[in-house]
């Protein structure tokens, strides 16, 4: 015996039964689909986990910027130091080149673009940047800079000669504390 589901004529109905004993009749729905409460409550579900996800994101944006910011820094200050062992260990910048009381620190941040001319060397440029890098904060490639000669408590350059940058962001790190400036 062997229980099948088969259509009762005319009636639009559906009925289960074998092939030797007498059917029931029983409707299948014939709409499907939620109601409004189901609706309601998977839509206060994804709002919940929306509203969760939102400061995540944008603790991510800023911490993304804040590595490239340390890492823009890093690439300035690198290429400074370079500049300078140039300058003291390997004779690279002239006396010409050079002001006086500088210690050997570039002019500007341009100077580590553009490059020197190494003296008794021909038409040898040395470049210790292929651009200066921009600010992921400001969206500019300036920076707050350093001289030797500045009074460290100070955030005035002296245009003497760089030593050190910084960003010229305004706000505070993740940590809290921090501020931009002062990386």
């Amino acid at each position: 015996m062997r229980n099948r589901l088969r259509k009762i004529d005319g009636s639009g109905q559906w009925a289960v039964g074998s092939d030797s004993l007498p059917t029931a009749h029983c409707p299948l729905p014939t709409e499907a689909g939620f109601t409004l409460l189901e609706l309601i409550i998977t839509l206060a579900i994804i709002a919940i986990l929306a509203a969760g996800t939102i400061p995540v994101a944008r603790n991510m944006i800023k911490r993304e910027k804040e590595i490239e910011l340390r890492r823009n820094l890093r690439d300035l200050r690198k290429a400074i130091d370079q500049y300078k062992i140039g300058c003291d260990v390997g004779g690279l910048v002239g006396p010409l080149d050079r002001k006086v009381d500088d210690e050997c620190y570039p002019p500007s941040l341009d100077i580590l673009v553009e490059g020197i001319h190494p003296p008794n060397q021909g038409d040898r440029t040395i470049r210790f940047l292929r651009r200066i890098p921009k600010d992921p904060f400001t969206g500019k490639a300036e920076w707050g800079m350093r001289s030797v000669q500045d009074d460290p408590d100070s955030s005035a350059w002296g245009g003497q000669n760089i030593f050190d940058v910084y960003s010229l962001a305004p706000g505070t790190a993740l940590d809290g504390k921090t501020k931009y400036k002062d990386w």
